[in-house]
C-alpha cells in the first residue's frame, strides 16, 4: 500500500493531518474504521491526513471524540484557522466579544466590524491574487469576520465608537455596487443607539493623532486594552502606562473629526458621486 510521507512542519494543515494519522494508527484503526466513527468516508480522512483538504471544526471535534484526545484536534484546527491573522489578533478578538466599549480608528479601509460581506470578500480575494494568502485563508477571514460581527449582537451590546479617516470612504473597493452597499451600511450603523460614527477629514492635516489603525477596548472592570497593527505585525497591549496615552489621543482625534451628522452627510455625498 502506498502511504504518502507527511511533512508536519510545512504548515499547520499538514501538522493536523500528521497528528490525525499518528493518533489513528496508534489505535490500530484504518481510515475507513475511523471515518465510520466520525461520520466521514475513509477517502475524506485520507485527504485531510495528506493535506489535500482542510479540516473543519466539525471534523476536529469528531476526531477528538472518536480518538479520546480531549480538545487537541479542535485546538489544532484553530491554529489553522488563525494562520492568516496577524500576531495578537486572535487574542484581541477574545476580548472584543466581551468589551463594553469599542473604539476603532482606520485608514484607507472600512473597519472590519462595519464591513459588508461583499466588501470583505473583495479584500480577501485581492490578497489571494497577490499571493499573500491562500483561498482557504481568504474564506476563513470572511467567515471569521462574520462571527466577530455576530458576537456584537447581544442583549446588552457594547458602545461602539468608530472614527475613520476620510480615505476609508473615498477609496473605491470592488466597484460602485460594492461601495454603495458598504457606504449604506455605514449610514445604517450610525443610526443605531449604541454607536457613534465620525469621519476624520483630510483637512485636519497634522492634527490627525494616529498614523496606523488602532483598536481600543474597555472591559467590564473599566480596564482598557489597545491593539495596533502594521502591515506585517499586530500588538496587543494591556499596560496602562502605554494604553492610556492612546485613549487620550483617540479623544483628541474625535475632537478634530466631523460630528456624526456631518460625517453621514459626507458619506451620502460620496454615494451620490459628489466631490
Amino acid at each position: 500500500m502506498n502511504i504518502k510521507e507527511l511533512n508536519p512542519d510545512s504548515s499547520p494543515q499538514a501538522a493536523f493531518g500528521a497528528r490525525l494519522r499518528a493518533a489513528r494508527e496508534a489505535l490500530g484503526l484504518t481510515q475507513e474504521a475511523l471515518g465510520e466513527q466520525m461520520g466521514y468516508s475513509g477517502t475524506h480522512l485520507s485527504s485531510v491526513e495528506t493535506g489535500r483538504k482542510s479540516p473543519t471544526l466539525r471534523l476536529a471535534r469528531s476526531a477528538d471524540m472518536a480518538l479520546g484526545t480531549g480538545d487537541a484536534f479542535e485546538r489544532a484546527w484553530r491554529e489553522i484557522r488563525h494562520g492568516s491573522l496577524l500576531e495578537g489578533f486572535p487574542e484581541y478578538v477574545g476580548y472584543e466579544g466581551r468589551a463594553v466599549e469599542i473604539r476603532l480608528y482606520n485608514i484607507g479601509i472600512i473597519p472590519g466590524l462595519l464591513q459588508t460581506p461583499e466588501y470583505a470578500r473583495v479584500l480577501a480575494d485581492s490578497a489571494v491574487r497577490r499571493g499573500a494568502i491562500t483561498q482557504e485563508h481568504a474564506d476563513e477571514r470572511v467567515s471569521f469576520l462574520a462571527e466577530r460581527q455576530s458576537a456584537l449582537v447581544r442583549t446588552r451590546p457594547p458602545m461602539v465608537f468608530v472614527t475613520m479617516d476620510e480615505s476609508c470612504i473615498r477609496r473605491p473597493i470592488g466597484g460602485s455596487a460594492v461601495m454603495d452597499g458598504q457606504l449604506a451600511r455605514l449610514v445604517e450603523f450610525a443610526e443605531l443607539p449604541n454607536t457613534l460614527l465620525q469621519v476624520a477629514p483630510f483637512d485636519i492635516g497634522e492634527r490627525r493623532t494616529f498614523d496606523l489603525p488602532v483598536n481600543l477596548l474597555t472591559l467590564s472592570d473599566r480596564s482598557v486594552i489597545c491593539y495596533a497593527e502594521s502591515q506585517a505585525q499586530g500588538h496587543l497591549d494591556r499596560e496602562s502606562v502605554s494604553v492610556l496615552p492612546m485613549l487620550t489621543a483617540y479623544h483628541q482625534l474625535q475632537a478634530e473629526a466631523l460630528s456624526q451628522a456631518a460625517s453621514v452627510a459626507m458619506i451620502n455625498e460620496v454615494r451620490k458621486g459628489t466631490p
